[in-house]
């Protein structure tokens, strides 16, 4: 496995603008026509910590948290790029977006996937998060799917 480095940023990174048009593109395809409910959901305007992973000084992954409540951070914009997937980054991103969340004294650690992201809801649930109720934008709607862990 390659050396991997974990930075924290911000939304205006250049290399987390990249990795997120790579993810919005994936998605595209993935979603379909539910594609733009999901993406009007899904702007950087208001995401202030993005950890990005690097390996070999290139940009291959990205999160984010976003304050949801008093209690909760909600993880945005997970993505690893195809050629890097299956080595544990989405792990470590995942596990680094919950040490800041719990650093800036949040309880939970809540997301939203959809049912086209098999790989998703499985790093989900191998994660330790729980399927919970449909939050928010999300309640109601059959191909999302919600998620909940206490950090």
């Amino acid at each position: 496995m390659q050396m991997s480095k974990i930075t924290r940023t911000t939304a205006s990174s250049q290399d987390f603008v990249q990795l997120v048009s790579e993810l919005d593109a994936e998605l595209a395809i993935r979603d379909g026509e539910v594609h733009h409910f999901y993406h009007q959901f899904n702007g950087l305007e208001d995401i202030k910590h993005v950890v990005l992973v690097y390996v070999e000084g290139q940009a291959v992954g990205c999160g984010a948290i976003k304050k949801f409540d008093s209690e909760s951070m909600e993880v945005k914009r997970m993505y690893v790029k195809e050629a890097s997937r299956g080595q544990g980054l989405a792990v470590q991103i995942l596990k680094a977006l919950e040490t800041w969340a719990k650093e800036l004294n949040f309880t939970y650690c809540i997301l939203e996937t959809g049912i086209n992201q098999p790989e998703a809801i499985r790093l989900y649930k191998k994660t330790g998060y729980q399927r919970t109720e449909n939050y928010g934008q999300y309640a109601g709607v059959e191909t999302s799917f919600c998620f909940k862990k206490t950090i």
